[in-house]
């Protein structure tokens, strides 16, 4: 067999990896709980499945969309960033696309290639890092701890730019760590980027409705940033349509024409009825996620309080999102060495599926998902503490 340089460059996405094995073992019988996925368990919206039966009775959705998206989805794209993140797109500035991870791998083949260098504060999403590695571009880690809640300080991030920094990449609210940056962090980053003219950035919004203390800003919106940013978003987490695969993006015109020329050769456009579900979700009004977001901050709180069974391991307290992401190295022993080797331990020997924190850029962790019910989480937990207790 012969593989290209590039598939061989890459790693398997973590996330994906841990829910293949899950599913495996289910397949054999095994009862496993998974707290790998980011995937919220709820139902969608009633008027994301309503909007999707009227788009399916109207018989007319059924042909190729344009590859940037339909023009009235677009519209209310730019009306939901104007309206909720004080953002003014035109429509021509708006992508749609299969998924917010398609969205990002668009801008980053658009901008980087080889001997760019991307910044990328640590922990960061899974994909960022290989993404840019697909492009023969060079990820720079920049690395934060439990102590700093998971927030790369300022100056270690802008340490880690040279001219050949072409993108800075980072979500807020943080998969893995659910950490969310501040206005006055978001001040001191803008201020960073206004010093490199040829830095751009990918803001990674997607969890914007899932925001525990305060409300959400976007990076965008700070002075000089909207002809700066890429404002990444979508409705799979928010609205728990992971299943339907619609990301989008908000950027400079010459970026968002750039994407589209990206995903002409790759996708075309994204499927025509889950556009049809995009616009009803960023039309309808933000605060009817309000019952989504309590429900997930009673998770969190589930989970830090089951979190404190097990000796040793140590918790940050995340603002948004739904994971945490303990700090376990006290459970590693000449066995045990690392984060990898005690995610599969618990899945073999606890029938639990978390993710290994290394892949995140957060070696001694682990990525657990509170996207699920309140029993599993307290059974899951249950189960790693037994395994962990175990362990010695």
């Amino acid at each position: 067999m012969h593989l290209s340089p590039t598939v061989r460059s890459i790693a398997e996405s973590a996330t994906l990896l841990m829910a293949r094995r899950c599913r495996e073992l289910r397949a054999e019988g095994k009862d496993v709980i998974d707290l790998s996925l980011g995937e919220p368990d709820q139902d969608p919206p009633p008027f994301a499945l309503e909007a999707a039966r009227q788009a399916l009775a109207e018989n007319k959705w059924n042909k190729y969309p344009p590859v940037n998206g339909y023009l009235d989805v677009r519209e209310a794209i730019a009306h939901k960033f104007q309206r909720d993140n004080g953002l003014t797109y035109r429509p021509e500035q708006i992508v749609v696309s299969t998924g917010a991870k398609q969205a990002i791998m668009n801008v980053i083949i658009s901008l980087v290639g080889p001997g760019d260098e991307v910044v990328i504060p640590a922990p960061f999403w899974v994909s960022y890092a290989e993404q840019v590695r697909f492009t023969g571009a060079t990820p720079v880690l920049v690395h934060s701890t439990l102590e700093e809640d998971y927030k790369a300080p300022i100056e270690r991030i802008a340490a880690a730019i040279t001219p050949r920094t072409r993108l800075l990449i980072f979500s807020s609210p943080c998969n893995p760590s659910g950490s969310v940056l501040t206005q006055a962090e978001l001040e001191a980053l803008a201020e960073v980027v206004r010093r490199w003219p040829d830095l751009y950035v990918i803001s990674d919004e997607i969890y914007e409705h899932i925001v525990f203390d305060g409300q959400h800003r976007s990076f965008a919106a700070l002075p000089g940033m909207l002809e700066r940013t890429v404002t990444v978003n979508g409705i799979a987490k928010a609205f728990a349509l992971t299943g339907w695969r619609i990301g989008y993006i908000g950027a400079p015109l010459w970026i968002a024409q750039a994407a589209t020329k990206i995903q002409g050769q790759f996708t075309s456009g994204a499927n025509g009825l889950a556009q049809r579900v995009t616009k009803a979700c960023v039309e309808a009004d933000p605060a009817l996620l309000g019952g989504l977001r309590a429900d997930f901050l009673r998770r969190r709180d589930l989970v830090l309080q089951a979190l404190l069974k097990i000796p040793g391991w140590r918790c940050n307290r995340p603002q948004g999102a739904f994971y945490v992401l303990p700090d376990v190295s006290s459970s590693f022993n000449g066995v045990i060495r690392n984060s990898v080797d005690l995610s599969m331990h618990l899945l073999e020997h606890a029938g639990v599926s978390l993710v290994e924190g290394d892949s995140f850029g957060a070696k001694g962790t682990v990525r657990i998902s509170y996207a699920t019910s309140d029993d599993k989480i307290v059974a899951a937990i249950d189960r790693v503490a037994r395994a962990v207790a175990q362990l010695g």
